[in-house]
């Protein structure tokens, strides 16, 4: 079947086992350090937030984790999600590259965001759990929580950055009609969401404030933990069952990447992607191009500072070594609201360290564009954050078509747009712009980073 253009596995095939890139790292990642003592945090210390199983994965240097098969069962309503070849985008580029992306706008929330939600929900309600708090931005966290918790029996309250809360009611609706409390943030509901309404009471919110709020509420209740959707090494882990379905799916089309490409918020959507491709490279196997692609409003890879800093903007959490733009850096409203995060998951900042992946940003006007060139050929709106990817992969099937080359590119579509087109109707109505970061709030947020000796 030489044209195919799906590639499906049996509900079989959904992966045993997590990957943990930890396992294959040519050098530990530095401590994550307690916030009061800067010395490392113990299993102990992150006890208050979260449960014993989710830490024990977070502290893992172990390289396959098993899946609990209540948690397998629960992928089963949409796992493994199809491998598409993009043979029409191919012909609209008129490009000799061969272009995979793997939709993980399948899942029931529409994003790849229930990988780890569901397992999250099930350690949570395992270890006698009521209730959850988290932050969302564009809401696709959010509602995926929010899912998880109708499934497991838990109560979610979401603080969503508040430019998003306004801009996507219908994500709001998603999560309130599985029974989730939706906050807008910063809050009149806690100390920290106050302080910030007091200084700025037009505030267009964070994911660093949002996750100080939900953080202060999970730390007042023992029957409350927190579930975070990217950046910690336990949620990388749970977004690994994208790349290694799309590992056997690939093989399924007798092919192996060249070049892997997804978009950087905290990291989650490309680690899922890239870590199953990147470990068997370290471990020897074919070498990868990696491609991480993030806002040019919020650009921490190509812009921010590899150094500790806070995972929120109250200085709550613990410190851990990062690119980060400083946990003060307040984004513009562009509409990627899953982009807009001051810090990068330590474990890609370590890999970018290390020369394993690049990095590029754009622009949202550009990536609108792109979106919608895909859609026409593809017939799949992608969300805004996604279109960052699409964007990448368009140059690069470009770049293929100039220089006469045929490699196989492979991107993480990593939600649909379907809740987003108040977006997509200011875009085709000329009412956005382009919201490239200013450096000055850059520099100065940079400036307020922790003193840590070492």
């Amino acid at each position: 079947m030489s044209e195919t253009v799906k590639y499906v596995l049996d509900e079989a095939r959904i992966p045993r086992t997590w990957y943990n890139i930890t396992a294959d790292l040519p050098t530990p990642l530095a401590p994550v350090l307690h916030p009061a003592t800067r010395q490392p945090v113990s299993a102990d210390d992150l006890a208050p937030l979260f449960p014993r199983g989710v830490i024990e994965q977070e502290l893992s240097t172990e390289r396959e984790i098993e899946i609990p098969e209540p948690v397998r069962d629960a992928y089963r309503q949409w796992r493994p999600a199809p491998l598409y070849r993009a043979r029409r985008l191919e012909r609209a580029l008129d490009t000799p590259a061969r272009i995979y992306y793997k939709y993980e706008g399948v899942s029931p929330a529409g994003s790849h965001k229930p990988n780890t939600a569901l397992p999250q929900a099930f350690y949570n309600h395992a270890e006698g759990v009521r209730r959850i708090t988290t932050e969302t931005g564009a809401g696709q966290w959010g509602s995926s929580l929010a899912l998880a918790g109708a499934m497991f029996g838990l109560d979610i309250e979401v603080f969503m950055v508040g430019v998003s809360y306004r801009q996507k009611p219908y994500r709001r609706a998603f999560m309130e009609s599985f029974g989730a409390r939706c906050i807008a943030s910063p809050s009149q509901e806690t100390a920290f969401g106050r302080s910030v309404l007091a200084d700025n009471p037009d505030s267009t919110g964070s994911l660093g404030i949002a996750i100080g709020e939900a953080v202060e509420l999970a730390a007042q209740r023992d029957d409350t933990k927190y579930a975070l959707g990217s950046v910690l090494n336990h949620v990388l882990l749970h977004q690994t069952v994208t790349g290694l379905e799309a590992m056997e799916q690939l093989a399924m089309a007798d092919d192996y990447p060249d070049t892997v490409i997804a978009c950087t918020g905290g990291g989650s959507n490309f680690a899922g992607i890239v870590f199953p491709f990147l470990g068997a490279a370290m471990r020897g196997g074919p070498s990868i191009e990696a491609i991480a692609v993030e806002p040019l409003a919020c650009p921490t890879l190509t812009r921010g500072r590899f150094a500790y800093d806070y995972g929120d903007s109250a200085q709550l959490t613990p410190l851990t070594k990062m690119h980060t733009l400083g946990s003060g850096f307040m984004p513009p409203g562009f509409h990627a609201g899953g982009l807009r995060y001051h810090g990068m998951a330590p474990q890609i900042s370590h890999l970018m360290d290390l020369g394993y992946l690049d990095a590029r940003a754009y622009d949202q006007l550009d990536c609108f564009a792109a979106g919608l060139q895909f859609a026409r050929a593809e017939g799949i709106i992608p969300a805004p954050e996604a279109n960052h990817a699409v964007k990448a992969v368009i140059d690069e099937a470009q770049g293929c078509r100039e220089r006469g080359e045929s490699k196989a590119i492979l991107f993480n579509l990593c939600g649909h747009g379907n809740f987003d087109m108040q977006a997509y109707t200011d875009y085709l109505a000329g009412n956005l712009s382009d919201l490239g970061g200013s450096q000055v709030e850059t520099a100065m947020a940079l400036s307020g980073l922790p003193s840590v000796e070492r």
